[in-house]
């Protein structure tokens, strides 16, 4: 029987001389001023009984784990039609490289890179009709798996990304030009940055991943949110491009499906088993959290919890 709780304990004063390594996502401004030596770390098993070291109680900003939320939520809705807007190969390039999306003709590799995210969120903006319900949408089904209906997003970051966030608003005028977004840019925009600004803890995304650690099926509330079929399918494009372009790496070290976020989360996947995530905001020169990548290859090593 592993003792988890010691596990995370030991991983805890394992990583203490790594959290001054890497920099925050400082062009967010708003993300700038995070405090940047925070760490914690959360699992959750399949009965719901869960451990948690450092400020699991902590929100932040989830970023790009949200990609994870609005892939299953347009690949319930489209199924494999989506593909036709969105591809599902690893990148090999940085997440808001606008070349690649260029010589490949507006269609994004993979729903886990910028360009991706937003072809999905427009998917989503057709479907729901308009930004405020497509919003609404998506947060309700974040807060159903969380369990937590007081799940929402920071306004202050929102704005920031808004503000300055020109390349993924060029990476959305380049797939208008390309016909491979359907709605207007400026809501298509709005919609992605907003979903990216929800703030969670550690403790709520270790609970809001448990279903894909089970075959797309709540465990605790045998609630079927997705097919299995579609939950394999998820979770196969979270181990190969859940990393960006270090998607390869992450799974040679960790050998789990995971998704990262430059607020300094990520979340990943023991199937029929737990599902985990850490927040560490230091982030390493791919754009995922240094510590908290460390944190989880620690964690396989000692638990021997790895899909190969």
């Amino acid at each position: 029987m592993i003792n988890y709780q010691q596990i995370l304990d030991e991983i805890f004063q394992e990583l203490q001389p790594t959290l001054t390594n890497g920099k925050v996502a400082d062009y967010i401004p708003a993300l700038a001023k995070v405090l940047p030596d925070q760490f914690a770390m959360s699992i959750t098993l399949m009965d719901g009984t869960s451990h948690h070291i450092g400020c699991s109680d902590t929100k932040f900003s989830i970023q790009s784990i949200s990609k994870v939320f609005t892939f299953t939520k347009a690949l319930n809705i489209y199924s494999k039609e989506l593909y036709r807007k969105v591809g599902r190969e690893p990148s090999g390039n940085p997440f808001n490289s606008l070349v690649q999306l260029e010589y490949e003709h507006g269609i994004p590799r993979n729903p886990f890179i910028n360009a991706g995210a937003i072809v999905v969120t427009d998917t989503l903006l057709s479907h729901y009709k308009n930004v405020d319900n497509t919003y609404d949408k998506i947060l309700g089904f974040i807060q159903e798996i969380s369990d937590n209906q007081d799940i929402t997003y920071d306004r202050d970051v929102w704005f920031s990304e808004y503000k300055h966030g020109h390349r993924n608003i060029a990476l959305a005028n380049l797939m208008k030009s390309f016909n491979n977004l359907d709605n207007n840019v400026d809501d298509v925009v709005k919609t992605y940055f907003k979903h990216c600004a929800i703030t969670m803890s550690t403790k709520e995304l270790s609970r809001a991943m448990l279903f894909l650690a089970n075959h797309g099926t709540d465990p605790i509330t045998n609630k079927e949110f997705i097919t299995s079929s579609q939950a394999k399918r998820i979770n196969a494009v979270m181990l190969t491009c859940g990393h960006y372009d270090a998607s390869g790496d992450f799974a040679f070290h960790v050998g789990l499906p995971g998704k990262s976020g430059v607020g300094g989360g990520i979340v990943a996947i023991v199937p029929k088993l737990m599902s985990i995530a850490v927040f560490s905001p230091r982030l390493n020169n791919w754009g995922n959290s240094y510590s908290g990548t460390k944190a989880l290859e620690i964690f396989t090593n000692k638990t021997s919890l790895s899909i190969f």
